[in-house]
């Protein structure tokens, strides 16, 4: 589904991730490890095609086309859609409002208030839809209106930054739930159409969504993949240490 090549970006002149490759089958889960700063939302921001994040090389394949250098309102219509760990405030925007017209874009029909609410009741934030999106929210609040919003707009690539953060244990399997449902864990992996790349930083949310694969990312490069349950549980007992060891080899 999804194919990076060799990329390299810059921000402001600076550059942020350095021949970086990686593919996503369709169908398929992948996490991505490292510390604050080695570049993992860099690549995600990269991939939702924000405009700041220069390509400078290589290239971002998705369902066949290249969309390297396709505008980020492009590729969510072709089904990318990407959770921020920091989303903006939209004031003067209800909640209800933008649920509403990404469901009415996936149907193709009107969308009443009703159906809204039954979407929003699955992450208990019927009582969110008429403020504004993401004013006055709590992180965990955020988040679970950010995974509303995905939920609205069904993308068949989920992007989704440190899901886990800012949510407290009483939330946290909803959140996981709602990633999985998302995800179509429900089906068997060969009738499953839609795939998904998570960042996270300590794991817990692994601990509620399977990923099939997973990378270490520091300073902007990949270093490894494999097992996700099993990098986890080295990174969890050694740190990133033996990870920057690899790096300056």
């Amino acid at each position: 589904m999804l194919s990076i090549e060799h990329l390299t970006v810059e921000v402001d002149d600076k550059r942020i991730l350095n021949d970086v490759n990686m593919f996503i089958g369709e169908g398929e889960t992948h996490a991505l490890f490292g510390p604050n700063g080695s570049g993992k939302s860099s690549l995600l921001f990269t991939m939702a095609g924000v405009p700041k994040y220069k390509v400078k090389s290589g290239k971002i394949t998705f369902k066949g086309k290249d969309i390297t250098d396709a505008p980020m309102d492009e590729r969510a219509k072709m089904g990318i859609g990407i959770l921020f760990q920091h989303p903006p405030v939209l004031r003067g925007v209800k909640l209800n409002d933008m649920v509403k017209v990404s469901m009415e874009q996936l149907n193709h029909k009107k969308v009443s208030d009703q159906d809204v609410a039954e979407l929003a009741r699955k992450l208990n934030l019927e009582n969110f839809l008429s403020r504004d999106v993401n004013l006055g929210f709590s992180g965990g609040e955020i988040k679970r209106s950010e995974l509303l919003q995905l939920l609205a707009q069904r993308p068949d690539l989920v992007l989704l930054d440190e899901p886990d953060s800012g949510v407290d244990l009483v939330n946290i399997g909803l959140v996981g739930n709602t990633i999985n449902e998302l995800l179509q864990k429900d089906k068997k992996t060969v009738h499953r159409s839609k795939s998904g790349l998570i960042i996270t930083h300590f794991g817990n949310i692994l601990d509620y969504v399977k990923a099939d694969k997973a990378y270490v990312m520091m300073k902007g490069t990949v270093l490894c993949q494999g097992n996700p349950v099993e990098l986890l549980d080295d990174i969890r007992h050694r740190g990133y240490s033996e990870c920057l060891s690899c790096l300056n080899r």
